[in-house]
């Protein structure tokens, strides 16, 4: 988010006049907390092998028991361990768990299918916020509520826009469905990107004063936002290389390395954040650029105590936020503000979750399709198991939906029993989704996809290789000729291979450029300076 409104954090930190630093409310609270994050975790790995349940449900399910029991000793005062807040969660746990996503990330399957993640992730997420839009604008009043704006409906769309694929990505398996596990994980990261950089750009517009220029600020506001934070990424991403590979602290100290290289990654974010830009997207590119030179330019140690210190701080903020959601959602407060009845709620409940039903369904069903049309190889085509999974992932809701959800409707001017509904009815359909849907995921994909084990994706054999393009490349080449005429007949099998095979041909450009220009100045693997007592073992990357 661009700027969060200070709240407090936890239960207020007070300064107590005995000898104790903090007060005993907030040290019960936070003891409480940690005992259940290490219950979340002994649970999940009992479960593992469990078809039903997954660490986020498990997560979900102990917070909700937690608030219940609270709830009960509280006399039904409150079930408040934690207050819910947007910057502890925007600005404290999404950013690891992004980070990691972004540093782990298998870059060859990514941008091999980066056209088809580009096209769900933005274009999709486009296409879901302005049906769920108009539908909430044309339907609610129908249902009693009558005190939202535009700029409510609009938010509606983006916050309802935003998906949690880790149900479908804890069943998916990387080796077996490399295309699947790319296109869900990189629209799953895309996504909320997108859905953020629109609820971002419907807060900064005026629609006191409503034009035919209003749709065309809205989508200029969104294209800066997107390019520019993903331009600041790199270039954080690029620095952090620049300086490790010329400096080379691993020559004294391996901790220094470490610690630029997490700090330098959170400084991305929070520099996104304070130019209003998306830290989200921010933050993915930096891991992206910082897993394919920075990692390089460290030292053996520190190679392996970044690769496992990322994915356990993206794993326990992950559990946390579950919990953290699961706690807040029996927070009575909340549903004491709003006086709709039980059936409006069900009736606007149910709309939100039919409008994200079919808000999925009306951009991955077309779009796989128009894929399927373009790609004459029929291996390569979108099969309609692959399009239902898709359109499965996409439908569990999570924190990024709670989070945005009450940065809309908790700060309002003047809060209303409406803008109090909209909270409750948020909270309802991120659990159910992610409950019920997120239990049935790993039974639903096993019975569809994965029990056929016959090669379903489009792996390295449905496209040529790198060695295939540079071939072809050799082969257009040869013979004898002049240099006038060799070199049309380059920019002629360029171009030939460039509209033939748009993906590779990029890919293999890229390499030479990467070989030649970048690596020599960024580091990487192949150009580490040698030092005395630095690894001189080839590394492998966190994800080839």
């Amino acid at each position: 988010m661009a700027s969060h409104e200070a709240i407090p954090l936890v239960l207020p930190l007070q300064y107590d006049s005995s000898s104790s630093f903090l007060s005993t409310d907030t040290i019960i609270a936070l003891c409480v907390f940690f005992t259940l994050l290490c219950a979340c975790i002994i649970v999940g790995h009992l479960l593992e092998e469990n078809r039903w349940a997954n660490e986020s449900i498990t997560a979900l399910i102990l917070g909700l028991c937690a608030g219940a029991v609270v709830l009960l000793v509280s006399k039904g005062h409150s079930s408040r361990i934690l207050v819910f807040n947007e910057d502890l969660f925007f600005l404290y746990l999404l950013p690891p768990i992004i980070f990691n996503a972004g540093f782990q990330v298998k870059k060859k399957q990514f941008f091999k299918n980066f056209t088809t993640i580009l096209l769900f992730g933005i274009f999709g997420t486009v296409i879901s916020f302005c049906l769920i839009s108009l539908c909430v604008y044309g339907l609610f009043k129908r249902l009693g509520v009558t005190a939202l704006t535009i700029k409510d409906y609009l938010a509606v769309g983006a916050i309802l826009s935003a998906t949690d694929s880790v149900c479908t990505l804890q069943v998916l398996n990387q080796d077996e469905t490399p295309f699947l596990y790319s296109v869900v994980f990189g629209e799953g990261v895309v996504n909320d990107a997108t859905s953020i950089v629109l609820f971002n750009s419907v807060q900064s517009i005026d629609f006191s004063n409503v034009d035919a220029t209003t749709a065309l600020k809205l989508l200029g506001t969104f294209l800066y936002l997107f390019f520019t934070s993903t331009a600041l990424g790199l270039v954080v991403g690029l620095l952090s290389a620049f300086i490790i590979k010329t400096l080379y602290f691993g020559r004294h100290s391996t901790d220094r390395e470490v610690a630029l290289m997490m700090l330098m990654a959170y400084l991305s974010y929070m520099l996104a954040e304070l130019l209003s830009l998306s830290g989200i997207l921010t933050v993915f590119f930096c891991g992206i650029v910082m897993s394919h030179y920075t990692w390089h330019n460290v030292t053996e140690s520190s190679r392996i105590t970044t690769k496992h210190a990322f994915a356990t701080i993206s794993f326990i903020a992950e559990t946390f936020i579950f919990l953290y959601v699961g706690l807040d959602a029996l927070d009575i407060d909340k549903w004491r503000d709003s006086n709709s009845s039980a059936g409006t709620s069900v009736a606007v409940s149910s709309t939100l979750f039919a409008l994200v039903l079919v808000g999925r369904a009306a951009f991955v069903f077309p779009i796989a399709n128009i894929l399927n049309c373009v790609q004459k190889r029929e291996s390569t085509k979108i099969q309609f198991k692959q399009q239902f999974i898709m359109w499965w992932a996409g439908l569990m809701r999570g924190a990024v939906t709670i989070a945005l959800s009450y940065n809309q409707f908790s700060k309002t001017e003047k809060t209303n029993s409406d803008s109090a509904l909209m909270i409750t009815c948020t909270i309802i359909v991120v659990l159910f989704s992610t409950i019920v849907f997120g239990s049935i995921t790993k039974p639903l994909i096993e019975a569809v996809l994965l029990r056929n084990r016959k090669q379903m994706d489009s792996d390295a054999t449905d496209f040529p290789s790198l060695e295939d393009i540079r071939q072809l490349f050799l082969e257009d080449n040869d013979g004898p000729s002049d240099d006038g005429s060799s070199q049309r007949a380059n920019k002629a099998s360029s171009l030939r291979l460039l509209i033939s095979h748009p993906t590779t041909t990029v890919h293999y450009w890229w390499r030479k450029f990467d070989d030649r220009f970048m690596r020599p100045v960024f580091g990487g693997r192949g150009f580490v300076p040698y030092v005395p007592g630095s690894p001189t073992v080839e590394p492998t990357s966190p994800r080839s």
